[in-house]
This record gives C-alpha cells, sequence and structure tokens, in this order.
C-alpha cells in the first residue's frame, strides 16, 4: 500500500473495528442499527478531533524546534488518549444537553437521528478543514452540528439561542484574550530578560520565576478544568493545589537552570534553550486537558444516543467506559495518523516561534481558559491557541516597525547596499517595512483561518440538516 494511503487504511480498519465491536458486543434490540451507526459516526469524529486539534498542544513545541514531529505526536496521543480515558466522563453533559430548548419533545427516533446527522457532519467539516490544514474549533462544529439537525427535525425553536450567542462572543474573545495574554507574556521575558545586558544572570533569576508561575497555572487549570470528575476542591482548594506546584517549579528549576546556565553564552538563542523542558512540559498538559474536555464533542451525542436506545431513565446521561476508550483510542489515532498537517500550520505557517515564543502560547493558552472559566465565558481552546500565536507575531511586529520608524540601526546594512545599487535609502526603508511585516506574520494565513473560523459553524449546521434529512428518508 502506498504509504499516503496507510494512514486512511489504518483509519478505515478503526472505523470498521468499531462497528464490529458495536454489532458483537452491545445490546440488541429495536434501534441496536443506530447505536451501531452512533458508535461509527463518534469514532470518525474522535479521529477528526485528534487530526485537528493536536496543533493547539504541540504545534508550537514543534514550530520552536523543542520537539520533533514524532515526538510532538507520540507525546499528544499518549497525554490526549489519557485525559479523554481518565477525566473525560464528566464534560459531555453540556454538548449533549444544553444545547436544545428543554421540553422540545423530540421522539427517540429523531433525536438520535439529529446526534448521528451532527456527529457526522461536524467530523466531515473538520476532515476537510485538516486537509487543507485549516485548525478549526471542533467544539463550534459539533455545536453548529446539533443546531442544524434539531432545527431540521424540530425547527429554529429547538435549538437555545441565547447560548448559541455566548458562543458566537467567543469567536472574537478567544482569539483576543489569547493574543492579549501571549503578547503580554513576551513583552514581560523581552524586559526582564532577553533584552537585560547580562542575559544568562537574568535567566537565572526569572526562568524558575516563570516555571513557578507556568505550575501554578497548569495546576489550577487541571483542576478545575480536566480533572473535576475526581475531584472538585472549589478556588480556594485549587488556588491551594496552584500555590504548591509553583513551588515546587520554582525549587525544580532554580538548581537546573543554574547547572544549564554554566558556560552559557550571553546570546538571547542560547537562554531560550532553557525554555525547553518546561515547554515541553506544557505541551504534555495541555495535551491532557485537551482528551479531557473536548473528547465530549465526540462522546455528547453519543452519550445520548445510548441513553435512547438503551431506554435509560431520561434524568441519566451515562457515559460507559468503552465509549470512554472508544474516544480516547480515536483521538490518539487521529493525532498520529493525521495530525502533522495542521502542527505545520499553526508551529510553522503563520509566524516563526522559537522556545520563548512558544512557551508564552503554551501558558497563555490555559491562563486564558482559567480567566474565560472565571467568568463563565465559553472559548474555544483553538481559537486560543492560534489567537496567541498571533499575538506573539504581531507584537513582534510592532516592535519591528517602532524599531524601523525610530533609529534606523537595524536597517544599516540594508540602506548601504541601497545606496552601492543606487537605490534611495527611504526606498529601502520601506521595502524592508514591507519585507519584515510578511516575514513576521502571513497575512494570507490570517484571512484563511478567520474564514474557516467563521464558516465552521454555519456549514456544520447546513451539512447537519442535509444529512439529517437523508438519515430520515432511508429510515423511513
Amino acid at each position: 500500500m502506498p504509504r499516503t494511503l496507510l494512514p486512511l487504511g489504518i483509519a478505515l480498519t478503526f472505523l470498521l473495528g468499531t462497528a464490529i465491536y458495536a454489532g458483537l458486543a452491545l445490546p440488541n434490540g429495536p434501534q441496536s442499527h443506530l447505536l451501531l451507526l452512533g458508535c461509527v459516526a463518534a469514532a470518525y469524529m474522535a479521529l477528526n478531533i485528534g487530526a485537528n486539534d493536536v496543533a493547539n498542544n504541540v504545534g508550537p513545541a514543534v514550530g520552536a524546534k523543542a520537539l520533533t514531529m514524532g515526538a510532538a505526536l507520540a507525546i499528544a496521543a499518549v497525554f490526549d488518549a489519557a485525559g479523554a480515558f481518565l477525566a473525560g466522563g464528566n464534560v459531555v453533559h453540556t454538548v449533549a444537553n444544553e444545547l436544545l430548548v428543554p421540553g422540545v419533545g423530540l421522539d427517540s427516533a429523531p433525536l438520535i437521528l439529529v446526534m448521528i446527522a451532527s456527529l457526522v457532519a461536524a467530523a466531515l467539516w473538520i476532515n476537510a478543514s485538516t486537509f487543507v490544514g485549516a485548525p478549526v474549533s471542533t467544539t463550534h462544529a459539533i455545536i453548529g452540528g446539533i443546531v442544524g439537525a434539531a432545527i431540521a427535525a424540530m425547527g429554529i425553536g429547538a435549538v437555545a439561542w441565547p447560548v448559541i450567542g455566548m458562543i458566537a462572543v467567543s469567536w472574537t474573545l478567544s482569539p483576543a484574550l489569547g493574543a492579549l495574554f501571549a503578547a503580554g507574556l513576551h513583552a514581560v521575558i523581552r524586559r526582564a530578560m532577553t533584552r537585560r545586558e547580562d542575559k544568562v544572570a537574568a535567566a537565572r533569576i526569572w526562568v524558575p520565576i516563570l516555571v513557578a508561575i507556568m505550575a501554578g497555572v497548569f495546576a489550577v487549570y487541571l483542576a478545575i478544568n480536566a480533572l473535576s470528575q475526581w475531584w472538585q476542591p472549589g478556588l480556594p482548594g485549587a488556588l491551594t493545589v496552584g500555590a504548591a506546584a509553583a513551588a515546587i517549579g520554582w525549587f525544580l528549576a532554580m538548581p537546573w537552570v543554574r547547572m544549564q546556565s554554566l558556560g552559557m553564552t550571553n546570546r538571547k538563542k542560547q537562554v531560550a534553550t532553557l525554555f525547553r523542558p518546561p515547554l515541553i512540559v506544557a505541551a504534555a498538559l495541555l495535551s491532557f486537558a485537551h482528551g479531557a474536555n473536548d473528547v465530549a464533542n465526540a462522546l455528547g451525542p453519543l452519550a445520548v444516543i445510548i441513553r435512547e436506545t438503551q431506554v435509560m431513565p431520561a434524568a441519566e446521561l451515562l457515559v460507559p467506559s468503552w465509549s470512554l476508550v472508544l474516544g480516547a483510542a480515536g483521538i490518539a489515532l487521529g493525532i498520529a495518523l493525521f495530525g502533522p498537517r495542521v502542527i505545520h500550520t499553526v508551529g510553522e505557517q503563520i509566524t516563526k516561534l522559537n522556545e520563548i515564543r512558544a512557551f508564552c502560547v503554551a501558558s497563555s493558552a490555559a491562563l486564558t481558559v482559567l480567566a474565560a472559566s472565571a467568568f463563565g465565558l465559553p472559548v474555544s481552546s483553538t481559537h486560543v491557541a492560534v489567537g496567541a500565536v498571533f499575538g506573539v507575531g504581531f507584537f513582534r511586529e510592532f516592535l519591528a516597525i517602532r524599531n524601523m520608524t525610530g533609529a534606523a540601526v537595524p536597517l544599516r546594512a540594508n540602506l548601504v547596499d541601497a545606496a552601492m545599487l543606487n537605490d534611495r535609502p527611504e526606498d529601502a526603508l520601506a521595502r524592508e517595512r514591507r519585507n519584515e511585516r510578511r516575514y513576521l506574520v502571513r497575512r494570507l494565513k490570517l484571512a484563511q483561518i478567520g474564514a474557516a473560523w467563521l464558516v465552521t459553524l454555519p456549514a456544520s449546521a447546513l451539512l447537519a440538516a442535509l444529512l439529517y434529512r437523508v438519515l430520515v428518508a432511508f429510515s423511513g
């Protein structure tokens, strides 16, 4: 089999194995064929979640050359699967229950078809986005699918529009917050460390502090967002855990930084290498939290299908262990088989990243989600992470433009070259400005990603509505 077809063959084998398991191991009943179809649709969705969302967690680390592509895929697959299996059962309720108006009155069979149509539509849209390398919100895709299929089944009154309105707000809120936090953190590091005359001495002070902050933020993030199925410490408990994690991070980082910085040259590139280990840890923790939260985009609709086909009490929304295994395996396979395309986009094709900039992106992603959660605002992890990459890029571009409009020292060599070519220095300055802007942030990628974000929810909704009509026609 050609190498390009091997991932597709493995993915199809996984879907076939899911169908065989559902057909042989799950209870038989009048709607068992719908349960089988729902399991396959959820497995397909899980594959696409892994393929697209992996870039949020490890893309910056790959772009900064802190991780090879193979190592990044391995870390993401292991930690995403662990998060989905160990802590993924607590978040399916929102995706499954809060998008439709209570008491809408959908019968069992139409509700199952709504969920199947939403899974297939969302997965198809994410699949197409991954193929072109566009990072999109898998949460928005499944929400759009449920909304579109529900409208096709019951009309616009079936949808909880205030919830959808909050999601629409997050389209602009998520990337803006991610960009703000990432740019702010980059500015702090630049002022405190990389612009100092003695960068190594400043790094010995500030890198352990930054590692401590990152450890504290991630500990609170995991306690509140990823581990709430096991433990709900409340805000005081989560802050206590965060403070303890920060102290541990500082005590571990301090001697390591001092040892690594011995004999280090006083250059920004050398100092940046001190951020590699915390960046790798951040990628792993982000992957775990992603698996715990976003597996609901596949398992939320499947939980409704399980409930309806097995005639469970309406108040219950069970997440069987086999469905968590299905979601975890699908996400891990999606990462391993199809992850590199979107990783390249986020890590390498938006702006140039090094270890410091990637550290800012990873830390701000967790900080943004925490801040939004504190205010009850829905945000997309994809939008946050990509917004953070753009924030770092535009901040660097702002600094470059400011330097060029001030003292022209950075352009002295280019101006000399311009004089040798009988070109006017002011023309060389303008040309350099244009080149610098293109190099720091790629406008074409900004336009492509923004368009994909705007289209995700309505495209998934329209596709789900069409698929629902097709399923109704075949089932009737």
